[in-house]
C-alpha cells in the first residue's frame, strides 16, 4: 500500500489540471501498487477524468484502476498500513500532521517521500522515518553532509 497525500496541481484548490501526482499514480498503477490518495479538495472523479485526458489512462485500458486507487476522506485513514507515504501537494495541513500517529499505523520500515520539501526531515528521522526528499540527499548516505 502506498499512500498519497495530496493530488492537486497547488495547495488551496482543486485544480488537477496537468498536476504531477497523475503521473506517480499512473507509474503506481503500473507497478500494480495499492494506492491511496487523500487531498482536501479533489474529487474521485476528477483525478480519474484527467488522468484519462492527459495520461490515457482509464478503467478501460486499465481494469484493475478503480480497484487500486481509493479515495481517504482524511490523511490518517489514507496512511493507515501504508508502506510508504508520498506528500505531492503542499497543503499547509499536511505540515502539521501527527506522524508519530501515522509512523505508529504504518507498516515498517516506514518511507515518506517528501516531494515538496515541505516537512522536518529530522524531525520524521527521530521518530523512525525512512525520509527521501526532492533535492536533498540521505544524511545517513553520506558522513561529510
Amino acid at each position: 500500500k502506498v499512500s498519497i497525500l495530496g493530488f492537486a496541481f497547488k495547495k488551496d484548490t482543486g485544480d488537477v489540471r496537468e498536476t504531477p501526482s497523475m503521473f506517480v499514480v499512473r507509474d503506481l498503477l503500473l507497478e500494480r501498487a495499492n494506492i491511496h490518495i487523500f487531498d482536501p479538495q479533489v474529487k474521485r472523479e476528477d483525478m480519474f477524468a484527467e488522468m484519462d485526458y492527459t495520461c490515457g489512462v482509464n478503467a478501460t485500458n486499465t481494469p484493475h484502476m478503480e480497484n487500486s486507487i481509493t479515495t481517504a476522506t482524511d490523511a490518517y485513514s489514507a496512511c493507515d498500513g501504508a508502506h510508504a507515504l508520498a506528500i505531492l501537494t503542499e497543503w499547509d495541513e499536511f505540515k502539521t500532521l501527527d506522524y508519530e500517529k501515522i509512523y505508529a499505523s504504518m507498516m515498517k520500515p516506514a518511507f515518506i517521500f517528501d516531494g515538496r520539501n515541505i516537512l522536518d526531515h529530522d524531525k520524521l528521522r527521530e521518530i523512525g522515518f525512512e525520509v527521501h526528499a526532492i533535492g536533498k540527499p540521505d544524511p545517513l548516505a553520506f558522513d561529510d553532509l
